[in-house]
Formats: C-alpha cells, structure tokens, sequence
C-alpha cells in the first residue's frame, strides 16, 4: 500500500512540475503563445520523432530488421505446416481404439508427415509409400507462396531480381528442415531417404515462393516481351482445359459416389475413432481420385495393382477399404463411353476461347496448338503425383498411364479447338478469280504525303467542288450549242452585235473570245448567204 502511495505521489509531482515548466515557459517575455502551446504538445508525443509524423499501416515495416523479415518468411511455414500435421496424428491418436497417446511419439512421427506432404517417398516397416496424399502438398505450396508475397512486401522489394535472397533463405531453410529429420528418423519404423527429404521439400518450396513473388510482382517485363502474345494466350486457354477437365473427374467422381452411396457408408467402422480416421484419409487423398477420375473421363483410365479401370475396358482386382473408392464399379457399364462428351465439351470450350485471339486462322491454330501441348504437360505432372507405391501388397502401384493421358488430353484439346477457332473466327474475304485490279502504289513518301490532304477534305470542299463541276459542264454544253447554231446559222439576232463589233474594228479584249471571232469570220463568209435565200 505504501509503495503505490508513494508512485501517485511521485507521478503527481511530476506533472506539477510539468505544468509548472509550461508555465514558466508562458510568463517569459517576448514568446508567442503559438510556440508555447507547440511545446506543450511535445509532451505528449514521444521523443525525438516530430508530432503527426507516427507510422501507419506498412510504415511499421521499415522499423524491422531485414533479418527478421527473411527469418519469419523461411520458418513460418514450416513450424505451421509441422504443427498442422502433429494436430491431425494427435487427433487420429486419441479417437483411435486400443492406441496409447505419446506427445513424444507424436511429434517424431509429424516429421515424416511433413515429409509426406511434399511428396517424400517414406519406408513403413521396409515397405516403400510413394502413393502420397495432395491435398496437404496443395496446402503447403499456398502456405510458402503466401508467406513469399507477405515478405516482399514487407522488404519493400522493387523488383523480382531484389526476391532473389528471399527464395534462397526459404528453399534453404526447408532443405535443412528436410535433412533433420530424415536424421531423426534412422532406426525408427518409419524412414526417409536422405537425398530426397533434402532435395525435394527445397525444390517445391522454392517454386512456390518464386510463384508467390511473381504473383506479388506480375510477370517480369522482360519476359512478357520475348514471349509471343499468341503462345500467352495459348497459354491461359491450356489452364482453362486443365481445369475444366478436372472439374470433369471431379463431377464424375461425385456422381459415381452419389450412386454407390450404400457402399461407401458400408465401408465406415462402426467406432467413432476409427471412422474419423477413415473420413480424414478420404479428404486427404481427395485431390488423387479427381485425377484418377479425370483420366478416367478422358479415356485412358487408372490401376490400382490388378484393378484396371477404363471407358472401353474394365479388369476386375480387389480395392483398398477406404470410403473414397467405394464408388469403382465392380464391373464395366455399356453407357460409359458417352462420358466422351465431357472432354468433347471441354476442346470445344477453348476453341471457343481463342476464336477472336487473332484474325490469321494460321495464329488461332497456333494459340490451341500451345493450349494442348499445356493441358498434356498438366496430365503428365498430375498423374505422377497423383499415383505411387503402395506397399508391396495386391494394392500396388497406384497409377495413372501419364504417357498415354498426356497424348489422348492434347488431341481432345487440339482437334475440337482447332475446328472451333478455325471455322468462328474472322477471315479475309477472297478476291475474285481474275480480277485485274492492281492498286497503284506511291512512288515516294512525297507523293504519299500529297495525297493525305486530297483523302482528309471535309464534306463541304467535296459538295463545293460538286457544284463547280456541274456549272463548269452547263457553261460548256451552252458554249457548244451556241457554236452549233451559229454555224447553222439559226441565231441571227445574237451574231447582230458581234458583227457589228467586228466592223467597227474592235479587238477582242481577252485570248478566251478568239474563238467566237473565229466563228464570226466563219459566218461572213459566202456560207451565209445561201442561207438566207434559203429561208
């Protein structure tokens, strides 16, 4: 009680003595009021930085340590990605029946997990497990390139190039990580290969964060204009086909789920424990069956050990009791190659999507040609990640034919896209066969310069010309109707003046009046007269 007496009391005579300070600084002559009350509000602002200069928002990062920044980027997916993983076998571990909860054994078994979310082949008992769930390795990559993106903003980078030591400290750290535990794990059940728990976690991680980055930055100048503008949208239609395929397998998948209902929930234990463990290695190896599935669409099918499952053949095998494939038929279904039309659908959609890429069909042809070629690259890494060992069991391997996939996904793509893009877009208009017209060329860029100003008159220059010519061809059709009847000497009256004008001996006053007396003299000449005694 004393010592709290004693600190208001302490604080009390520090603001009086404040205040007294204030005042003094008040009462001293020649000080304006203005600079009085601008120091009293120093007080309360913190020393050494100017009032209303505090930091907001992104302001505060420049206060930290690059150190720190790079430090937090490389360790922070990782110490999540870990503890995500030891949540789920701590979870599994307790709901489980007959199994003994050890945080000490859980923690050293969430490093192989780790491990398998980045598709690191483990050994169980000697056994190899290369057939590794994608979904947690979905989750990682976003993870990394998030964390990417956060710390460049955070360091304030200017340009890709400046990301560089960035990437660098994430792949090394993952590398590192990687290589502990594949330590950690020599003489346990389960074990990982040195050189692939190294090089694997460092090479993903490192992609994920240069795709981070080039999220954060966009796609580098100098790249974009090497590029050709027809192979980039090639490019954006191929991962339009890939994903419209995938969400094919997909939708097949739900279907074949939907009808195999009684099954799948057959497959469910009837403890809560073990039916957990089952539904979460379901939803962890969903991302493998849309795979499976999308194969399966498109033609080439999927095996799992002597199982063989595809549109235009089926050979039976036994399945793993795992809910997520209680939807595989038991044998093969007449309507099956209808599902054709799925991937049919999905070519003509990028057709469809590059019709107006380019009005040269030679160009279209080749913005579908790079969609194939993208969409069947996508097959090939999808499909081997998506299958693996499984064991030495009747379950292994599980396996996608990449090769053939990869073939059968870039002709659904190129030959529909190449008829849509080919027939709906634009096109020259044929000349016709013979046609003689040759367009005349400017001998120079003189000449080509004089003829802009005749294209660009205005409306009225072109009206006003109009006119003058049609005057100009009245005043000659009256010019030479007037000679004409002079010489057939019909218009007497009209040639008195003239006559008389030429007797008197005036000369004509212009070089425009020399043909009329041309005509005169013409009419004075003995053609005249029998003219007149003919009427």
């Amino acid at each position: 009680m004393s010592q709290r007496v004693f600190f208001l009391a302490w604080c009390h005579d520090r603001v009086g003595v404040g205040f007294a300070t204030s005042a003094g600084r008040r009462a001293s002559p020649g000080r304006p009021s203005a600079d009085v009350m601008v120091e009293d509000m120093q007080v309360l602002t913190s020393p050494g930085r100017p009032a209303g200069d505090e930091p907001v928002g992104d302001s505060l990062d420049q206060d930290v340590p690059r150190f720190r920044v790079l430090l937090a980027a490389a360790l922070g997916p990782l110490v999540t990605g870990y503890a995500v993983v030891a949540t789920l076998l701590a979870l599994v571990t307790l709901t489980a029946q007959h199994a003994i909860f050890s945080a000490g054994g859980v923690l050293l078994s969430a490093g192989p997990g780790w491990l398998a979310a980045y598709q690191v082949e483990l050994g169980i008992g000697g056994h190899p497990l290369g057939m590794l769930p994608l979904l947690p390795t979905i989750g990682v990559v976003l993870l990394v390139a998030r964390a990417a993106a956060k710390a460049v903003r955070r360091l304030h980078c200017a340009r890709p190039r400046h990301a560089v030591p960035l990437i660098a400290t994430i792949s090394g750290a993952h590398l590192l990580f990687g290589v502990l535990i594949s330590l950690l794990s020599i003489g346990e059940p389960v074990r990982a290969n040195f050189w692939l728990a190294a090089v694997v976690p460092a090479a993903i991680s490192g992609l994920a964060a240069t795709g981070g980055v080039l999220r954060r930055f966009g796609m580098p100048q100098v790249l974009a204009d090497r590029l050709d503008p027809l192979a980039l949208r090639g490019l954006r239609a191929g991962m339009l086909g890939l994903f419209a395929l995938l969400a094919a397998g997909a939708l097949t998948l739900t279907a074949a789920t939907a009808l195999s209902a009684r099954t799948v929930a057959s497959l469910f234990e009837p403890s809560f424990g073990n039916s957990f463990g089952l539904f979460l290695l379901s939803v962890l190896y969903l991302p493998n069956a849309v795979v499976a599935a999308m194969s399966f669409v498109s033609g080439p099918g999927f095996s799992i050990g002597s199982l063989d499952v595809h549109l235009i053949g089926y050979r039976g095998g036994s399945v793993p009791g795992v809910p997520l494939l209680g939807g595989i038929p038991e044998h093969a279904a007449s309507w099956w190659p209808v599902l054709l039309v799925l991937p049919l659908a999905i070519g003509m959609l990028v057709g469809w999507s590059v019709r107006a890429v380019d009005e040269d069909p030679a160009g279209r042809l080749r913005a579908v040609v790079v969609a194939g070629a993208v969409v069947g690259f996508g097959c090939v890494l999808l499909g081997t990640l998506a299958g693996g060992r499984l064991g030495d069991g009747p379950f292994d391997p599980v396996s996608v034919p990449v090769g053939v996939a990869s073939i059968v996904a870039f002709c659904w793509i190129v030959i529909p896209a190449g008829f849509v893009a080919f027939f709906a877009g634009a096109h020259a208009p044929v000349p016709p066969v013979g046609s003689l017209e040759v367009q005349a060329e400017p001998e120079s860029e003189a000449e080509s310069e004089d003829a802009e100003p005749e294209e660009s008159e205005s409306d009225e220059d072109v009206a006003d010309e109009g006119e003058e010519s049609e005057e100009d061809s009245a005043e000659a059709d009256e010019d030479f109707d007037a000679e004409a009847d002079a010489e057939l000497g019909l218009d007497l009256p009209e040639d008195e003046p003239e006559t008389e004008a030429a007797e008197t001996g005036d000369k004509p006053e212009s070089p425009a009046e020399e043909p009329e007396a041309v005509t005169e003299s013409t009419e004075d000449s003995g053609d005249a007269k029998p003219a007149e005694d003919d009427r």
